[in-house]
């Protein structure tokens, strides 16, 4: 649907004062693949940085499957909103798509339940449409609207195993979420999805085999992951009952007041490559990087994400055509 400027602006502003309605509006934008979309959603963006925007933390929670991740999700975002009166959350949680009938249950939703009335939590749900990385087609896309409007936005992937970890190019800090019996050191060893976090997060730690599950995990990151200074943190929580909820929400709450987020730049290459790559191919990133020298350089040369899409489209049509 085309708006007036008027009317985008407008929009936009229902958008900063953290309306739900208005949040979802201009996310229906971003999720938007049409090329068409790509100029409105530039528009979008350059309203929202006309004012200085606050900082935002994107915080990533990934893991397996049945390991805890939305019930715990549910509990943190109502904890961190209690703890820090001037916090807004923007969650973001991926749903499995069938690779039979395309369908995505979005089960997330029936666990992530909210006051309806709190403006400063807010929950997506989006199908993986079966794209492997644990996140969406168009996660980066709805990730670069929410983190101008949040203080924090959480992305919460497709249980995942050992080789699928987008996420680390979208977050500035990750928590991979284990459970108890989820592997021993062995499977901990195993090179993929361990590398990847800044933190682990061992759920359900009222099992009776938490403890073994703990010490499998501890001994084993020394050798999974050499190139660390420390071991990275292990945070044992329950969701149902609580147990360690209070340390782990104290852990984020430090890391989104202290730790300075990565610029929308930073995160923007790998995206672009994937996006060239779903539409085009092996074809498509041959032209990024032999013809217009890799996604940074078109990116700083079209001077942001939505004008490097317009631009590659037509540059390798134009290729493809023989002009």
């Amino acid at each position: 649907m085309s708006r007036g400027s008027d009317g985008l602006a407008d929009l936009v502003e229902r958008g900063r004062a953290l309306d739900k309605a208005g949040v979802a509006e201009l996310i229906g934008i971003f999720e938007d693949s049409r090329p068409s979309a790509a100029a409105e959603r530039a528009r979008v963006l350059e309203l929202l940085d006309d004012n200085e925007c606050s900082e935002c933390m994107v915080l990533g929670v990934t893991g397996t499957p049945g390991s805890g991740k939305s019930t715990l999700l549910a509990r943190l975002t109502l904890d961190l909103l209690a703890a820090d009166p001037d916090l807004s959350i923007g969650v973001l949680a991926i749903d499995p798509s069938s690779p039979v009938s395309g369908g995505a249950l979005l089960g997330d939703r029936t666990r992530m339940r909210s006051p309806l009335d709190e403006r400063r939590l807010f929950f997506r749900s989006q199908a993986s449409a079966t794209e492997l990385g644990g996140l969406s087609p168009s996660s980066f896309q709805v990730c670069r609207l929410l983190t101008r409007l949040f203080r924090c936005v959480m992305v919460e992937t497709v249980g995942i195993g050992q080789s699928e970890a987008d996420i680390r190019h979208l977050a500035d800090r990750v928590y991979l979420v284990l459970q108890p019996l989820g592997g021993d050191e062995v499977q901990f060893l195993k090179a993929g999805i361990v590398e990847v976090p800044d933190a682990f997060v061992l759920n359900k730690g009222d099992e009776p085999s938490a403890d073994r599950s703990y010490h499998h995990l501890k001994a084993s990151l020394g050798l999974a992951r050499p190139f660390d200074e420390e071991p990275p943190a292990i945070h044992r929580t329950s969701a149902r009952t609580g147990q360690g909820v209070p340390e782990l929400t104290a852990a984020m709450l430090e890391v989104i007041a202290t730790r300075t987020p990565r610029s929308h730049a930073e995160r923007e290459p790998h995206f672009f490559e994937r996006w060239v790559t779903d539409e085009w191919g092996r074809q498509g990133r041959r032209h990024l990087v032999d013809v217009l020298g890799g996604a940074a350089e078109r990116l700083a040369s079209e001077g942001g994400f939505d004008a490097a899409q317009i631009g590659f489209d037509a540059s390798i049509r134009a290729a493809l055509a023989g002009r």
